[in-house]
């Protein structure tokens, strides 16, 4: 199987406080520098878990993006996309008591055109778009040319709605015209995400809603699967998200599907950073 990422490639900086943060004063914490972004998270997770994977994402060509697109490759992921001439992105996590809060400056990332989209990078089993790829122009207008061409081809499409706040000043009733749009085969979302929208996880043919520390409840027609997530001591919970989209994506029926999903995210959260 061959699953393809569309979205951010980004430096990812994770700050894990030992002691709450002082004001004009120095505290003690872990870090980690590396790859990161929803598209690159989610292809080194699938890749992870035995699949061929695919980012599709536009980074800069300055230092941080060779050191990205190098770690990407160490993971097995085919990094496809054009190099602008701008910064790439940078994503810093500050990670407290397990919770983690981030600032994202994305770079040249939004700037990727439908112009610059080669028609064979979509050609794939599964194409998944991070919801922050339909938040910003000219990248939305990309990400539904590669979901329609990667129907065409015969591909599953799946949507990550990625971030209420986003959404909330993007317009809700805007990005529920956008997923009509698309009309995902699988669409995941948090519950702070899937309020905000009303519901329009509803609108795909099997919607997941992400509970965090709760699991998972998965909806498909008629039917609905609640399921728990798997013990693990919870380290930073960054990247969990994406890998149990990974997961998730992977196929087989729904229940084999969420847990291995549920698997993988608890594989992320032990840890610190977002990738395997």
């Amino acid at each position: 199987m061959l699953l393809a990422a569309l979205g951010d490639l980004m430096l990812d900086v994770i700050v894990r406080l030992e002691e709450p943060l002082a004001a004009g004063s120095d505290v003690r914490a872990a870090t980690r520098a590396g790859a990161g972004g929803q598209a690159a998270n989610v292809a080194a997770w699938a890749a992870s878990l035995g699949a061929e994977a695919r980012c599709i994402a536009k980074r800069g060509g300055d230092d941080a993006g060779e050191l990205v697109a190098r770690e990407l490759g160490r993971y097995g992921v085919e990094l496809a996309g054009p190099v602008g001439d701008g910064p790439t992105g940078v994503v810093v996590s500050v990670v407290e008591n397990g919770e983690r809060s981030m600032a994202s400056d994305r770079g040249v990332a939004p700037s990727f055109a439908p112009d610059e989209l080669d028609p064979g990078w979509v050609r794939c089993d599964a194409l998944h778009l991070s919801g922050y790829a339909l938040l910003r122009e000219p990248i939305d207008a990309t990400a539904l040319l590669a979901a329609r061409l990667a129907r065409e081809a015969g591909a599953r499409v799946s949507v990550d709605v990625a971030a209420w706040t986003e959404i909330r000043r993007y317009g809700p009733v805007r990005f529920r015209e956008l997923l009509d749009t698309i009309a995902p085969d699988v669409l995941f979302a948090t519950e702070a995400e899937w309020e905000l929208l009303g519901g329009a996880y509803l609108s795909a043919p099997v919607g997941v809603l992400k509970r965090g520390p709760r699991g998972v409840t998965v909806l498909a027609d008629d039917a609905r699967l609640d399921l728990a997530p798997v013990e693990t001591e919870v380290v930073d919970t960054t990247g969990a998200g994406d890998a149990f989209a990974a997961g998730f994506l992977l196929g087989g029926s729904l229940e084999e599907a969420a847990r291995r999903g549920l698997e993988a995210a608890a594989r992320c959260v032990a840890k610190i950073g977002s990738l395997p």
